[in-house]
């Protein structure tokens, strides 16, 4: 398939599935392009820190770290043994105060066991008013993107927020797309992408997020991070498929929430919406259930099938 044919069918489908979801709603015309690929859709496999958020101490002392059930280098010689690509080192559990020299360690550990860095994560809130809180998220995200840089991490997936109270949802989307162009010049001079993730708030549905899309400046180095379970529409299926297409990370999670009740995630559907936007980059398993040690090896083989 020629370049101008990937790009018409990637044009075609981020517009008509826009255009869906506008005739059911508001009149939304994105005005950011889905990202360029150079080819049919290639998926890769990594596992995310979060996947062990009930044994994994948060900003750990290096007490915590020596009591721990399990730590950030034993998760990253966990996922050396399974058959997957690379690792999302989640930040929330890195240690206390985050070193140069930490950063550097974790690089040596993944590449020296055959697995890349996928990408990271940062817990911002760009929706705060004007103000010293503002600052501080401003000034944290710039500060996580040098840490990807020095960690090797192409990609860090970061949050909208929620309405503050007393404010509307168009300021709070306003302020989210503010704080967006404040910190992309610094995630493009580092050469990382920032990724922005459907995680509720004003991202809980494809409409708010193409908002905000519509709103962030062109750039190579912004996209979207899709979270198979962070939908909790009547359609989460079809709402993935609309944001699908500027996807520069993708997460896939076991569990779905329709309408509000969860139920076991469709994994194969969920490959198949990025395969069908011409998705290029790794598939992130995110595990929230209740067994990670145990089920986590079984989901991985099941996405590794589905990917190749």
């Amino acid at each position: 398939m020629s370049t101008n044919t990937l790009a018409s069918r990637r044009g075609f489908l981020a517009g008509s599935l826009a255009t869906g979801i506008a005739a059911t709603t508001s009149s939304i015309v994105p005005a950011a392009d889905p990202p360029g690929r150079n080819g049919k859709s290639h998926m890769k496999l990594s596992l995310a820190g979060y996947s062990f958020s009930r044994l994994l101490p948060t900003r750990p002392t290096p007490a915590q770290v020596k009591s721990a059930k399990m730590t950030m280098d034993g998760f990253i010689k966990f996922a050396a043994d399974q058959d997957i690509d690379g690792v999302e080192p989640t930040t929330y559990y890195f240690p206390k105060t985050v070193t140069d020299e930490y950063l550097v360690h974790m690089k040596e550990l993944t590449f020296r066991l055959g697995l890349d860095i996928s990408g990271t994560a940062i817990g911002n809130d760009f929706c705060v008013a004007e103000g010293p809180g503002r600052q501080k998220q401003l000034s944290d995200a710039r500060k996580w993107i040098d840490h990807a840089a020095v960690l090797g991490a192409p990609v860090i997936r970061i949050f909208a927020g929620k309405v503050p109270k007393g404010d509307t949802e168009a300021v709070a989307i306003a302020r989210c797309v503010e704080g967006i162009n404040q910190v992309l010049d610094h995630a493009e001079k580092r050469g990382v992408f920032l990724a922005l993730e459907n995680h509720g708030g004003i991202t809980s549905t494809p409409v708010q997020m193409m908002r905000i899309i519509k709103g962030v400046r062109k750039s190579k180095f912004f996209g979207v991070n899709l979270d198979g379970g962070n939908f909790r529409t009547d359609d989460p299926y079809r709402d993935m498929a609309v944001i699908a297409p500027y996807a520069v990370n993708a997460q896939v999670k076991v569990a779905i929430f329709r309408g509000g009740k969860k139920e076991a995630a469709d994994l194969e559907r969920v490959i198949k919406i990025l395969r069908d936007a011409d998705y290029r980059g790794y598939v992130v398993l995110e595990y929230e259930e209740k067994d990670p040690l145990g089920e986590i090896p079984g989901y991985l083989r099941r996405l590794r099938e589905l990917i190749s």
